[in-house]
């Protein structure tokens, strides 16, 4: 297959590029070449900014795709700009979601593809929801070949699940509390991109995705607690926590109220028996006790430790506000 990815070196993607190569498929990667995460060998770097329709236009006049994946689309002008870039140039579009576009709070446990998207606290979602509601409508009308998949809370080498990432683990580095949501016990999903690359790669050039949506998660739900707790017991560390309400954690800060209350401040657990009708042996085997030593190892190097200091100070604030008594 011949394959184009819009980015294809982020935090989920460079995972599912990789496997592509290793697949023997020719795969190209329309970006701008800024990730920290290089191209792997044997994909074809197609330096261009898919916002600027007129020069992806230029550069792609002649091509035509088996499948085209956009990574980076987040609202409804991002997916109509790639509907008439692509609409004669793939036999497939995929767009990549989002598993916080369901209903929050959640309706029901497990969540399932049909559960009903409509997440009114996060626009991040809300942009996901307009990109999903627009590309059906055109699968409808005009028989673009979209197939939707929904990622969750997925994580590389370079990612902590903890607020702002490195700048938690820091304060564990430093002996400091780390604010956790309400009492921390609520459940929840982190896969690993190695894991959700082994899902992905079966929706390339499926014919039977079409017009379909798929998520594709771990089976291990952990709560907030214990991710916690794994990432301090694997680093060697102390783990001090403060349990801060949702409510009160936006009263300082709006994008982390908003993460918290448009995803993170529920339970969430998937039922993955949808995209194991596509890719029957599929099964996430990277338990994150496993996964955060890759995690921790990155963040050894000193280049790596970058520390919001602002946010870091921050969260002193909030932790003294709520309880003077924790120094």
């Amino acid at each position: 297959m011949k394959i184009l990815f819009i980015g294809g070196t982020g935090v989920i993607s460079t995972a599912c590029s990789e496997l592509c190569i290793e697949k023997g498929f020719d795969l190209y990667l329309l970006n701008r070449s800024l990730s920290i995460r290089k191209a792997p060998a044997g994909a074809i770097v197609i330096n261009a900014d898919i916002r600027d329709k007129q020069a992806v236009t230029t550069v792609l006049t002649k091509e035509k795709f088996d499948v085209v994946v956009d990574w980076i689309a987040y609202n409804e002008e991002h997916v109509k700009n790639d509907f008439e870039l692509f609409r004669d140039k793939t036999d497939q579009y995929i767009f990549i979601s989002s598993a916080s576009a369901y209903h929050k709070p959640p309706i029901k446990l497990p969540i399932r593809e049909d559960t009903n998207l409509s997440n009114p606290f996060w626009s991040y979602s809300q942009g996901k929801i307009d990109c999903e509601n627009y590309l059906i409508r055109m699968f409808r009308e005009e028989n673009f070949p979209v197939t939707i998949c929904r990622p969750s809370h997925t994580y590389d080498k370079t990612r902590f699940p903890l607020y702002d990432n490195y700048t938690s683990f820091n304060r564990m580095k430093q002996n400091k509390n780390v604010i956790i949501h309400g009492d921390g016990n609520t459940m929840w999903t982190l896969t690993n991109a190695k894991d959700f690359a082994k899902g992905f790669i079966g929706l390339l050039g499926n014919t039977k995705t079409l017009g379909e949506a798929y998520h594709i998660t771990s089976d291990e739900s952990l709560t907030w607690n214990e991710i916690a707790n794994i990432i301090a017991e694997a680093a060697g560390l102390e783990l001090k926590i403060s349990h801060l309400p949702v409510e009160f954690i936006a009263k300082y800060d709006t994008e982390w109220g908003c993460n918290l209350f448009g995803d993170k401040a529920y339970s969430t657990v998937f039922d993955n028996s949808k995209i194991r009708t596509v890719v029957p042996d599929f099964k996430a085997s990277i338990a994150y006790r496993d996964g955060v030593k890759e995690v921790i190892g990155w963040y050894s190097h000193k280049e790596n430790q970058a520390v919001n200091t602002e946010l870091d100070a921050l969260m002193d604030k909030m932790i003294y506000d709520y309880n003077p008594s924790i120094k």
